[in-house]
């Protein structure tokens, strides 16, 4: 991987920066369906715990390759369940994007990012009605589909990965 830099050969940082913003737009919208459609066919979505090890030696919060993806969608839309009721409300504030070229026509944009997550509940419910900031670097892996940008690779880097972690079930 290269160095980073504001024009890499064939993505510019500004559209990096409009698809990161894109995405995070995307998710808090609940648009999830859409937020779908940015993974090429075999795009993985990943919060890793030790990112120093590959994906088949690490134990990860996440690992959700494509039909895994789907499924949180389509729970997370359409079928109620304890852990996303209420749903989850989301704002993604995204700073510090950065370009590089990667392998196999890649691009790797790396980013920080403070998602405030919160749901709706009252005192008696831990937890609920208190807003969480969750602070994370995160990794992009995009490439060119049918001249669309598409995630190859989305992996989420918490500061706080290693400690214990709550409800995790929403889109980060």
């Amino acid at each position: 991987m290269g160095a980073y830099d504001p024009e890499v050969a064939g993505l510019t940082r500004d559209e990096a920066e409009a698809f990161v913003y894109r995405e995070a737009r995307l998710i808090d919208d609940l648009e999830l369906e859409e937020w779908l459609r940015l993974f090429t066919e075999d795009g993985i979505y990943w919060i890793p715990i030790d990112d120093s090890k590959p994906v088949e030696w690490n134990t990860s919060l996440v690992y959700d390759p494509p039909l895994r993806r789907e499924e949180r969608v389509y729970h997370l839309l359409h079928v109620p369940f304890p852990a996303q009721a209420p749903r989850s409300r989301t704002v993604h504030l995204v700073s510090n994007v950065e370009v590089a070229a990667g392998g196999d026509d890649a691009f790797t944009v790396r980013s920080n990012q403070v998602v405030y997550e919160v749901r709706q509940g009252d005192f008696r419910q831990v937890g609920l009605g208190e807003v969480r900031p969750i602070v994370a670097r995160v990794e992009h892996v995009l490439r060119r589909v049918d001249g669309e940008l598409r995630i190859a690779l989305k992996k989420i880097l918490l500061i706080d990965r290693e400690m214990s972690q709550s409800n995790l079930t929403f889109i980060i």
